[in-house]
């Protein structure tokens, strides 16, 4: 068997031309197969590039989800807490400060536990493209004193004290941080990261913030939250981090199984980059601005105060 699906996926990326949508679980075997080794890096990196530039269609993301499923450590829901929030941080900031730390430990102080999750660069996790292009959670957390957690049991401990865990790829999803350092093809980093965002460490009964880099890009993702009858907010995240861009409010909608149960609208005009913000987008700037947020002498930009508040409100409900 692993021999056929080795052929087949060396036929599909040497001829990325021809290749046509696949059923679900077409999809779902030709992930396994990619990520279980069956093909070297440059030839699944091929494939995924190309299935990232033609489009994948919703069935074959269901397909590529439900091939991490079962590669994906499973976290209980703390005990006698509001539900957890899931933030997928893997865009990283290039142009402005990232603000993912800041809206994780804003979400602690109410005493939700938040999950963020992404590449550890500090830690060793390779990103895929160049070292130092992104700033990432992991960099701006560790200067909070928020560590990543090594064991899915230590990340486990700190939600149970309704604290921040930050959980490498590495440890969350082995095989898909494999799939993120194994290839610097922009199509297939795109899909990892993509696939990235969709996955659920409480078996889908936390509340995750998915976000997506262009608004041409919420239809899809829409459909896709519809069928996999997701909790979770949706938002076009700034440089596609899972925070509502301070310059101006996205629309930001709140889906309960599935279904969109409430939603904030978009300011129509665009902003300049408010004032007292940090000047710099490097990690270091970027936890110095955020300490002094947490301690009041900064002020949190109203569109990240709105998405705490429709957090708020969805890990609040049974």
């Amino acid at each position: 068997m692993a021999v056929d699906r080795a052929a087949w996926i060396r036929e599909i990326a040497h001829a990325p031309e021809a290749l046509r949508p696949l059923a679900r679980d077409r999809a779902r075997e030709l992930l396994d197969a990619i990520l279980e080794g069956e093909v070297s890096g440059v030839e699944s990196g091929a494939v995924l590039a190309a299935i990232r530039a033609r489009g994948e269609s919703l069935d074959e993301t269901l397909g590529f989800v439900d091939a991490l499923v079962p590669r994906v450590a499973q976290l209980a829901l703390p005990h006698e807490r509001s539900r957890p929030v899931v933030l997928p941080s893997y865009d990283g900031a290039r142009r402005d400060a990232n603000l993912t730390p800041l809206l994780a430990l804003l979400l602690a102080r109410y005493g939700v536990p938040v999950l963020v999750h992404g590449i550890d660069v500090a830690g060793g996790e390779a990103p895929g493209d160049a070292p130092g292009s992104r700033v990432g959670s992991a960099e701006i957390l560790e200067r909070l004193g928020v560590y990543p957690s090594r064991t899915a049991a230590d990340a486990q401990a700190r939600l149970e004290r309704g604290s921040v865990a930050f959980l490498p790829t590495s440890v969350l999803a082995p095989s898909l941080a494999g799939l993120l350092a194994g290839t610097s093809l922009p199509g297939a980093l795109a899909f990892g990261r993509s696939l990235a965002k969709l996955v659920a460490p409480f078996g889908g009964a936390g509340v995750r913030v998915v976000s997506v880099s262009r608004p041409d890009q919420l239809p899809r993702m829409r459909d896709l939250l519809a069928s996999m009858r997701a909790d979770a907010l949706l938002l076009s995240g700034a440089e596609g981090e899972p925070f509502a861009n301070p310059r101006r409010c996205p629309r930001i909608e709140q889906f309960r199984g599935g279904n969109v149960v409430r939603a904030v609208e978009a300011d129509e005009e665009a902003a300049g980059y408010p004032a007292g913000l940090p000047s710099a987008a490097d990690a270091e700037a970027t936890a110095e601005w955020t300490a002094g947020a947490l301690a009041g002498s900064r002020a949190v930009p109203e569109p990240i105060l709105v998405e705490i508040g429709m957090l708020l409100e969805a890990t609040r409900e049974k």
